[in-house]
């Protein structure tokens, strides 16, 4: 009988992915708290988990407006995922939309899920391994 990886480790890897696009996106929130008319950004793991159910294809698709932006390079999400614009609570003068709190209490909410999905992923890597091995 022939295992399945995708059916054995389920969503967690996208997950995964997810947490990991994401985990970037807040960071450069963050780096951007003092950034002039910087617009905050978000994913939803809600619109990734509807879009990973529907079987949509995957990669984020994003524009450089400068040759000087780095290009993205390690999320490999669904086409029909946006980056989302954060309503701020109090938006600055500069029209910078960035709440440092908002953003490193959605950091370590993400990095914590992160963990959880990656331990819940080792468990099932682990359960394999003992099939595999006959235990």
């Amino acid at each position: 009988m022939a295992i399945s990886f995708d059916k054995a480790i389920g969503i967690h890897a996208d997950a995964l992915r997810f947490r990991t696009a994401r985990a970037e996106i807040l960071a450069n929130n963050l780096v951007n708290a003092d950034t002039p008319g910087f617009k905050a950004r978000d994913i939803s793991f809600a619109d990734m988990l509807q879009a990973r159910s529907t079987g949509a294809g995957t990669g984020v698709s994003m524009t450089r407006t400068h040759a000087g932006h780095l290009q993205r390079s390690s999320a490999s999400l669904p086409a029909d995922i946006q980056l989302q614009y954060r309503n701020p609570s109090q938006p600055s003068v500069d029209g910078n939309t960035v709440d440092a709190e908002v953003e490193e209490s959605a950091y370590m909410r993400n990095a914590v899920e992160f963990q959880a999905s990656f331990t819940f992923l080792n468990g099932r890597f682990a359960g394999l391994m003992k099939a595999l091995r006959g235990e």
